[in-house]
């Protein structure tokens, strides 16, 4: 079951008057995928529970349990996710005040934070300017230009050869090519490929392949495979070999670092009223 054939005309968010909304996600199924598309509005999609990773032309991006991804107006993506997900999609105005993120971020989201969404999630739809509605959605816009960003990006470079490489690279992350081998499939030198990536990228090509892994790795965790198998399907020559790129990459290893982000987790609660599934 995909989450589209769920949710609302994909038109809806750009449809609501007032310039700010939140909506509630609920775990309806294991997994969904939306495909490629982009509202006039900005948007935030808030993992309570599950793990979602986003994708667009400068990269990928992967939200833990507890996280959110900050989606600019405008911007081309598609969404998946694993892990019975669950949480809040926000959906803001392009005049919001000055501040917010310009860019599409991964962003720490505070037990507050939190809160503000689903007490929003509850509000009518239709609330007055100077209200006590108006003045929370004032405070969760003041929230969110105050969360801090997290590193689970995976930028994607521009040259074309360079995306042949990267493409490839995702297609295959268990490769063991050298840095000349992948040179010569792209048709570049190994030193104009290398400066060229990173100038791109601002990673090099072997920091560019951990922070793949990791974000490969994620959605794996979340799906409950084995330290093992994942450490098998990206080419790893053992656990702990994994284990050791994880931990030195995001500051823990896989487990904890899913186990920590899902420390906070509520106990369940009915659904918002205005659930984004109700729009169909």
């Amino acid at each position: 079951m995909t989450l589209h054939a769920a949710l609302p005309d994909p038109a809806y968010p750009d449809r609501i008057a007032q310039p700010v909304a939140v909506l509630g996600l609920g775990a309806v199924t294991e997994s969904w995928e939306l495909p490629f598309h982009s509202h006039r509005k900005s948007q935030l999609l808030f993992a309570d529970t599950g793990l979602i990773t986003l994708e667009a032309q400068a990269g990928l991006w992967v939200v833990p349990p507890q996280g959110a991804v900050w989606i600019p107006a405008g911007m081309v993506h598609r969404a998946r996710s694993s892990g019975h997900p669950s949480g809040f999609v926000a959906f803001v105005e392009t005049d919001a005040p000055a501040g917010l993120p310009c860019t599409c971020s991964i962003l720490s989201v505070s037990p507050f934070l939190r809160a503000l969404l689903e007490r929003i999630a509850v509000l009518p739809e239709n609330y007055a300017p100077d209200s006590p509605e108006q003045r929370l959605l004032d405070v969760l816009l003041d929230e969110l230009i105050a969360a801090p960003t997290e590193p689970l990006h995976l930028p994607m470079p521009r040259d074309a050869r360079l995306r042949r490489l990267a493409d490839a690279m995702l297609q295959e992350p268990a490769g063991r090519s050298t840095l000349d081998e992948w040179a010569r499939r792209i048709g570049m030198s190994e030193r104009n490929m290398s400066r060229l990536f990173l100038a791109e990228t601002r990673l090099s090509v072997h920091k560019w392949r951990r922070q793949m892994h990791v974000v490969t790795a994620l959605p794996l965790l979340a799906q409950g495979r084995s330290i093992q198998s994942i450490s098998d399907a990206l080419g790893y020559e053992s656990p702990g070999a994994f284990v050791t790129m994880f931990r030195k990459t995001v500051g823990a290893p896989p487990k904890r670092f899913l186990m920590e982000r899902s420390a906070g987790i509520h106990a369940p609660l009915n659904m918002p009223s205005r659930s984004f599934y109700e729009y169909q």
